[in-house]
């Protein structure tokens, strides 16, 4: 057996210990290194050998993105045969090389060499001796490396294999990607230093005081200092600090700590806060803690799991950005700095373990690492690496086992070991059903009832009564909910008015911040984001890596506008004269929070003004009177038009993350709806009916040649369609299939067309069924435009919802994604019935090209809910389309057969027509992909549709 199949924690390794920033020297060994690579693990390279002519990899990096092997995606399935602790032969190897120099003034005490991330074995060497061998891809390892350095220049050699037996238990949903890819760096450890410290910062909210404990390890007395609180004390006493500012991911207010031994001194800036679980309910610092967070991987689009730490920064400042309060480490520890990033900005963290051994759930989990004790010291190791870095984070409020890993004793026996080293953290852990050692009750995708059901302290019975009892009696936390797979997900409203409704419910974590998108080559050649098998995998999962509330490029998508609008912090509601404020922070008052308001008829201002709030304290509601002005502006608005208050909160000054003026909500209160248009008069001259083709349609619309009008009932299918969803035993994509929505075949029963009106009759049916609809169109010569009158009767029976039920226009245009689109209605982001949070009531304007969602995978997109008015503008002349009923309208430069054809976004190409959607109504997104699917109020179900629309044509 080869050495990398031997089931062992690391080899030669120190104890693990607390990252800490200390004066102690470091010399980062990031930078360019000699690199050699092999398709197998045997490499025939002399770890003495320096590498002088062999090629050059920059550290950190994976070895795929760099052009040695390609990516593999898979989501459960091992890439290899599933034969533990045994990997393939074919195990591509990595050999490093790198000249390393001990700095001056280290010869005395100690040198380590640290690695922080390496997938997913490896070995080391210096000057050809072994330092050491290690496994555990996403944990910190070091190695004594002090006799072998000679104070000239020393090869330092690492080999990286693959696979290994450590492949077993990193089965986690992402890239399988290789190599040295976080940072590695030199160490002193200077004699008479401080070789590990436990900080405990607990928070007493009865009596606003904290209490300081550090615990040293160093051959000599350490001294402990809170300047800013003139506070001094020895390592090992308690010290009691009054009136302490205590941290929160709301306020994350931090104190700088100073440990001084005789020859380091270690700074730390620590938050006073305490975790617990009380009368059923998840609690920090007294007070509720409910998680509206996000599952967060490691990953960059060229780069990989090799993250800098500006990108960690910028995640960081999104999630603050849109309301997002805590962060689970999706499935494996994150780079350390990710962690002062979180203490900083202030966000909770779940930070999970790095084991996961989903594979073996497809082999009815025989042969299962978690339960098999030659594995118990390498799952422990793995533990207490995670738990000794990290365990004086301040933002780490809870300890996860792992993720997907089934159960057994090895997971048992590292929360015992847990529980007993830090007791101030409850233990998560999904699959431990029974919770027979988690705190916290988790669950994954759980349906909007079963969750109702949790929430009531309602879900199954436990076949053992005293664990039943015991998991009733625990707080319920969604590790994962919410799949952001495409376009979606939709229902995060439902899920959090649930959460809202009952105090057991601590919230959850959507799946998953970004999409895992890789940049490369389509298969046209065109630059485009490439997910599983666009690296010629015999096995993977497709696009289901592509699942995120942020783009590859972290641009946010529409999921993440709508979960920030969802998990505000301050919500509002109209009601009436009176505005309804309810404040949603567990610590904060609403008293740095700036009202306003705004009037707009047909989405044009007639009045704004500041509004004069009490001040709403934390976890309160509170009723106030609008003020005179308000009305004042109603009473002398233009006559005719939609008129609509709109209230806004927004920040009054800057926090971490986060800028003065930031919109934190919106509520919007119809006032007046638009009176009745009467139809005009004025008949057209004869020469109209010449405006008709053959067909019974306008040849033109303005400025616009007419290419199409038809029926529009599909939709090019979204992630979620495709999937059945939770209690389901079909997707909406093969249902609408099976009813033949896709391949639907048009046949003109009747056209007659008479001086300024067509009629046009037709039938749509599909191949072998006798189901089918039928649809009149009367056109009506106006002027300039046209009125049209769309009837549509569905024939036969369906006990499914619609995609959406309406027409589709092709209007010929130069270039069409210029066209400049303006609507009155929900805006400015795409809308759909159970994903509409983020959106308001109002005038909006962009581009079609700027209409478009940028999906990795080209999907149904860019839907606008709730119009009345719509123009199309290009240099020649505009094109307005209104109607007296409300309307979902899309507007896009390529058909839908283009759209549901196309598998990357670069394969999109505009086709010089404007394909102009208008539906009486469509069927929402669910998150069928993983959880439920599209819910029954938000599925279009008409049986009978009726669009009246009058098209008015402008000129520039």
């Amino acid at each position: 057996m080869a050495v990398h199949e031997i089931v062992s924690p690391p080899t030669g390794a120190e104890p693990p210990r607390a990252r800490t920033r200390s004066d102690a020297g470091v010399l980062s060994l990031d930078g360019t290194w000699r690199f050699a690579w092999s398709p197998t693990a045997h490499t025939g390279k002399d770890p003495s050998d320096p590498g002088d002519t062999w090629d050059e990899i920059p550290v950190p990096a994976h070895w795929q993105v760099c052009g040695y092997g390609a990516p593999a995606y898979t989501n459960v399935r091992y890439p290899f045969p599933i034969d533990p602790p045994r990997v393939p032969e074919a195990n591509p190897t990595g050999e490093y090389r790198r000249i390393v120099r001990r700095p001056p003034g280290w010869d005395t005490g100690r040198v380590l060499l640290r690695f922080d991330g390496v997938d997913s074995w490896f070995e080391v060497w210096v000057n050809g001796s072994p330092a050491g061998r290690s496994s555990g891809s996403r944990l910190t390892v070091e190695f004594d490396v002090t006799g072998l350095l000679t104070g000239g220049d020393d090869v330092l050699a690492v080999r990286v294999h693959q696979w290994s037996f450590a492949s077993y238990v990193e089965d986690q949903d992402q890239w399988w990607l290789s190599g040295i890819f976080r940072s590695v760096a030199l160490l002193h450890r200077p004699e008479h230093g401080i070789h590990d410290v436990r900080i405990v910062a607990d928070y007493d909210h009865r009596s606003g005081d904290g209490l300081l404990r550090v615990e040293a390890k160093s051959t000599r007395p350490v001294t402990v200092e809170v300047p800013e609180r003139d506070v001094r004390g020895a390592a090992g006493e308690t010290i009691h600090l009054t009136s302490v500012e205590p941290w929160s991911a709301e306020a994350p207010r931090l104190y700088r700590v100073l440990i001084a031994g005789e020859a380091e001194t270690i700074s730390a800036d620590i938050g006073f806060r305490t975790v617990s679980v009380e009368d059923g309910r998840l609690l920090l610092n007294g007070a509720p803690l409910v998680f509206r967070g996000v599952n967060r991987h490691d990953i960059d689009a060229r780069s990989g799991r090799a993250v800098t730490w500006e990108t960690m920064e910028r995640d960081v400042v999104l999630m603050k950005r849109h309301n997002v309060n805590a962060v689970r480490t999706s499935h494996y520890p994150p780079d350390p700095y990710f962690l002062e990033l979180c203490d900083r900005y202030g966000l909770y963290v779940v930070e999970e373990c790095d084991i996961e051994t989903h594979g073996f759930s497809l082999v009815d989990w025989r042969g299962n690492p978690s339960d098999d004790p030659a594995w118990g010291e390498v799952y422990l190791d793995r533990m207490r690496r995670m738990v000794e870095r990290d365990k004086n984070a301040t933002s780490v409020v809870m300890w996860s086992l792992g993720n997907e890993a089934g159960w057994g004793r090895n997971l048992a026996a590292n929360s015992r070991w847990t529980k007993e080293r830090d007791p101030s953290r409850p233990i998560h852990y999904e699959q431990d059903t029974e919770c027979e050692e988690a705190g916290v009750y988790s669950r994954m995708y759980p349906t909007f009832d079963e969750l109702e059901a949790i929430g009531r302290h309602e879900e199954p019975e436990s076949a053992d009564p005293a664990r039943d009892a015991h998991r009733r009696a625990l707080p319920m936390v969604m590790c994962e909910y919410g799949h952001a797979m495409g376009n979606g997900p939709g229902g995060l409203a439902d899920y959090e008015a649930i959460v809202d409704a009952h105090p057991r419910l601590a919230g959850g974590f959507v799946w998953e911040w970004i999409d895992h998108g890789l940049e490369g080559a389509g298969p046209d050649g065109r630059r485009t984001y490439l997910y599983g098998g666009d690296f010629g995998e015999p096995v993977h999962d497709g696009s289901f890596v592509i699942d995120g509330l942020v783009f590859p490029d972290r641009t946010p998508s529409p999921a993440l506008a709508e979960f920030a609008a969802v998990i505000a912090p301050v919500r509002m509601r109209v009601d009436g004269g009176d505005l309804v404020v309810e404040n949603r922070w567990s610590f904060t008052t609403t008293g740095d929070v700036v009202f306003s308001w705004s009037l707009e008829s047909d989405g044009e201002a007639v009045g704004s003004g500041p509004l004069d709030v009490p001040v709403v304290g934390p976890l309160s509601a509170a009723r106030f009177t609008l003020p005179p002005a308000v009305r004042a502006a109603e009473s002398s608005a233009p006559p005719g038009g939609d008129l609509w208050l709109t209230v806004t909160a927004t920040t009054g000054s800057a926090s971490p993350g986060v800028e003065a003026g930031h919109v934190l909500s919106r509520a919007q209160q119809r006032c007046r709806a638009t009176a009745p248009r009467r139809a005009s008069a004025r008949t057209p001259d004869t020469a109209s009916a010449r405006r008709f083709d053959d067909s019974g349609h306008p040849e033109a619309l303005g400025h616009f040649p007419v290419a199409h009008v038809g029926l529009d009932i599909w939709r090019a299918p979204t992630e979620n369609d495709r999937y059945a969803g939770n209690g389901e035993t079909s997707s909406l994509e093969s249902r609408w299939r099976e009813a033949g929505f896709d391949r639907l075949v048009e046949r003109t029963t009747d056209v007659k067309v008479s001086g300024a009106s067509a009629r046009r009759a037709a039938r749509y049916g599909s191949a072998g069924l006798d189901t089918g609809f039928d649809v009149d169109y009367l056109w009506t010569a106006r002027g300039d435009g046209f009125r049209l009158e769309v009837t549509i009767e569905r024939r036969g029976e369906w006990r499914l919802p619609l995609p959406r039920l309406g027409i589709v226009l092709a209007l010929r245009a130069a270039d069409p994604g210029s066209a400049v689109l303006e609507w009155l209605g929900l805006g400015p982001g795409e809308s759909y019935p159970d994903s509409r949070s983020a959106n308001w009531y109002g005038r909006h304007r962009m581009t079609v090209r700027e209409a478009q969602v940028p999906y990795v995978v080209p999907q149904e997109n860019g839907n606008r809910s709730e119009v009345s008015r719509l123009s199309l503008t290009v240099p020649e002349g505009c094109l307005r389309i209104e109607s007296l009923h409300q309307f979902d309208a899309a507007v896009r430069p390529w058909s839908t057969e283009r759209l549901e054809r196309a598998r990357h976004l670069a394969e999109l190409d505009e086709d010089g027509l404007l394909w102009v959607h208008l539906a009486a109504g469509v069927t929402g997104l669910g998150s069928a992909a993983c959880g439920p699917g599209v819910r029954r109020r938000a599925q279009y179900r008409a049986g009978r549709a009726r669009l009246v629309l009058d098209f008015v044509s402008e000129r520039s």
